[in-house]
């Protein structure tokens, strides 16, 4: 038996750094810029180590937003995981799929940021925030900043699944 709030304390300090680390330092600049790349908004990237320019639509937007969101979760399993070993915390393997599977569905359907088209800009066109969204002046990225909200929160929710039935050692 484990005591549940501080196990969901440890879980979701665990996930938030492997989530900073996932989208900061793992993703690379590829994924990162073709992520919401669509036929009707392509984009075009230039690499950085070559500078040779290729544009991508909507195949391509799907296919590294895939490919960070898999690296990402990946990420989560691993810190989570490992540090839950480390605290002695024993999670069930059901709720760490369910997790890890709110973690990805949720950041792939934010993070696939086709303009006019994207999840997080319609919800927050229809909550008023459409505005602070489009923000990105003052030191200010409204969409950066609601992106966040977004994580953290199913990052919130994921934690709380994975507690359930979780043990210490």
């Amino acid at each position: 038996m484990t005591h549940r709030p501080a196990t969901f304390a440890a879980l979701l300090g665990l996930t938030r750094a492997a989530s900073a680390i996932g989208d900061f330092w793992i993703q690379d600049d590829f994924c990162a810029r073709v992520k919401g790349a669509s036929d009707d908004h392509p984009v075009t990237y230039v690499d950085p180590a070559t500078e040779e320019k290729t544009t991508h639509g909507t195949a391509d937007g799907r296919r590294a937003c895939l490919t960070h969101c898999l690296t990402y979760t990946a990420t989560q399993a691993i810190v989570a995981g490992a540090g839950a070993r480390a605290l002695g915390i024993k999670v069930h393997p059901a709720a760490a799929a369910a997790a890890l599977a709110i973690s990805f569905t949720t950041h792939y359907a934010a993070d696939r940021r086709v303009p006019g088209k994207g999840l997080l800009e319609r919800i927050a066109t229809k909550t008023g925030k459409g505005g602070f969204f489009k923000l990105a002046d003052f030191g200010m990225n409204g969409a950066f900043h609601l992106d966040s909200a977004w994580h953290h929160g199913w990052e919130t929710v994921a934690a709380l699944v994975a507690t359930t039935k979780a043990a210490t050692r």
